[in-house]
C-alpha cells in the first residue's frame, strides 16, 4: 500500500473521502494536537467549516511510552484501560504521577495553543475530531467523551489511517468513522507516512491562524 508523503497529503485525502458528509449541518472540526492540526486542516478547507484544536494527552505505559494505557482531555475526561493499569506494579502511585504530568503539558498547549482565543461552541453542531491515524484509539475515545458533554448534534472521527480493529470498535461509538486506509497488519500510524516528524507548537499555531477565516465566516 502506497504511503502519505506526509499529513498535509494525507488531510487532502482523508478530505476526498469525506465527501459524503459535506452537507451535514453546522460543522465543526476539531484536531488533535500536534499531529492532527496538519490533517484537519486541509479538512476544513474542504468543508468550508471552522477548525480549532481538542486537546488530548495520551498516557504511555511506563518504559513504554508510546503505548498507550488510556487518554485524558479537556474537561476533566479520563479514560483508562483496567486490564493494562492492573499489570502495572503500585498502580495507583504510577498512574497520579503520570496523570499529574499530562494534565500540566495539556493546560500548556491550552494557553500556547489557543491563547485568548474562546473554544468554539459545540452544542448542536457536526463534529469532526480529526488525528494524524488511529492505533489503539485510547485518544480518541478520549476525545469522544469529552466532546459528548457538550451536546452535538453528531460526532464524526475522520483519520487518514487506521487499525481496522479500532475503526471498527469506534464506530459503536460515533455517529460514523471516516477511514481512508486500514492496511492489514497496522503496526504503526508512522508507518504510513514517508514523512512523520513530531508536529511543533509553532506549526500549531500557524495552522490555527491560517484558518481563522474559516472561523471567522461562521
Amino acid at each position: 500500500m502506497q504511503l502519505f508523503r506526509d499529513r498535509s497529503q494525507a488531510g487532502q485525502e482523508l478530505a476526498k473521502a469525506l465527501y459524503p458528509y459535506r452537507s451535514w449541518p453546522n460543522p465543526v472540526v476539531l484536531a488533535l494536537p500536534r499531529g492532527g492540526v496538519p490533517v484537519a486542516y486541509e479538512v476544513a478547507k474542504y468543508l468550508h467549516a471552522p477548525l480549532d484544536i481538542f486537546l488530548v494527552r495520551k498516557l504511555g505505559m511506563p518504559g513504554q511510552e508510546e503505548y498507550a494505557m488510556g487518554a485524558i482531555a479537556s474537561g476533566g475526561i479520563r479514560i483508562l484501560d483496567e486490564r493494562i493499569v492492573r499489570s502495572i506494579p503500585d498502580s495507583r502511585r504510577v498512574i497520579a504521577g503520570i496523570i499529574k504530568r499530562e494534565t500540566e503539558e495539556l493546560e500548556r498547549r491550552e494557553k500556547a495553543y489557543r491563547g485568548h482565543c474562546p473554544a468554539l461552541c459545540l452544542q448542536g453542531k457536526t463534529v469532526f475530531l480529526v488525528d494524524d491515524g488511529l492505533a489503539t484509539g485510547s485518544t480518541m475515545r478520549a476525545a469522544i467523551a469529552a466532546v459528548r458533554n457538550q451536546r452535538p448534534a453528531s460526532i464524526v472521527v475522520a483519520v487518514p489511517v487506521a487499525a481496522a480493529d479500532t475503526s471498527r470498535e469506534l464506530r459503536n461509538e460515533v455517529d460514523a468513522v471516516v477511514c481512508a486506509r486500514t492496511p492489514e497488519p497496522f503496526h504503526a500510524v508512522g508507518c504510513w507516512y514517508e514523512n512523520f516528524p513530531q508536529t511543533s507548537d509553532d506549526e500549531v499555531r500557524d495552522y490555527l491562524k491560517r484558518a481563522e477565516p474559516l472561523r471567522e465566516a461562521v
